[in-house]
């Protein structure tokens, strides 16, 4: 698998088959039992994990969660740039002093990802994070991660079981077959950027969905028959 530098690249497949593992060995939480992970800039890479859960420290507030990597690093003091990150995921001052609990499921998804951007990543890697919101605020927030994206040019890995939103939000669509997981298909979705609500209702971005759905689909069904 091939991931350019700055893209945004969608993993699809089956549960099992090993996408979140590809984003621990992405991460460097896991180490590869056989092949390797190249990065091109080469030396240290900045990478951060969104994951499913929101994963927020319920007695700290939404600033002092979205501070906690820098503080992590001795680097507490760059209130410029946690301000930074939470306008740019769509937060104002009304909810900075706010407490998880006070949040809805979107908002504190939103405090998640500032809270992975705060430390200016080279790598985000992002673990199914839309899959328990309802499909407004997950198409919402589709559409502000890719507004993200372009701002911070950051390369981005993106778990989900989506078709459409694996489509939506990817320059390429890998498909994984298990039993070994594997890469059996990458797919190059040539949608222009900026890409806003209105794509889900093109034909372009429809066909595609179909023929995402209809590889994903036979990927799955030779497994089954091997």
């Amino acid at each position: 698998m091939d991931i350019p530098s700055g893209g945004f690249l969608t993993l699809l497949g089956p549960s099992g088959c090993g996408k979140s593992t590809i984003l621990r060995l992405i991460a460097g939480l896991t180490s590869p039992t056989d092949g390797d992970i190249q990065f091109n800039e080469g030396g240290t890479i900045n990478r951060s994990f969104v994951f499913q859960d929101p994963t927020l420290l319920p007695w700290r507030t939404v600033w002092q969660n979205v501070a906690l990597p820098l503080a992590l690093r001795d680097d507490s003091n760059d209130d410029g740039q946690i301000e930074g990150v939470l306008k740019l995921v769509g937060l104002d001052s009304t909810h900075w002093q706010k407490y998880p609990r006070e949040l809805s499921g979107g908002m504190r998804m939103r405090v998640s990802i500032a809270r992975a951007l705060v430390t200016n990543p080279q790598v985000l890697l992002l673990d199914e994070p839309f899959a328990a919101l309802d499909e407004l605020r997950r198409q919402q927030l589709n559409e502000d991660l890719l507004a993200i994206w372009a701002e911070q040019k950051c390369t981005t890995v993106f778990v989900t079981h989506n078709v459409g939103e694996a489509v939506f939000l990817g320059q390429q669509v890998a498909i994984m077959q298990s039993d070994p997981g594997r890469i059996a298909e990458t797919i190059a979705i040539s949608l222009n950027q900026p890409r806003t609500a209105a794509l889900r209702t093109e034909q372009e971005y429809t066909e595609l969905v179909t023929h995402v759905s209809s590889q994903l689909y036979m990927h799955q069904t030779n497994e089954a028959l091997a």
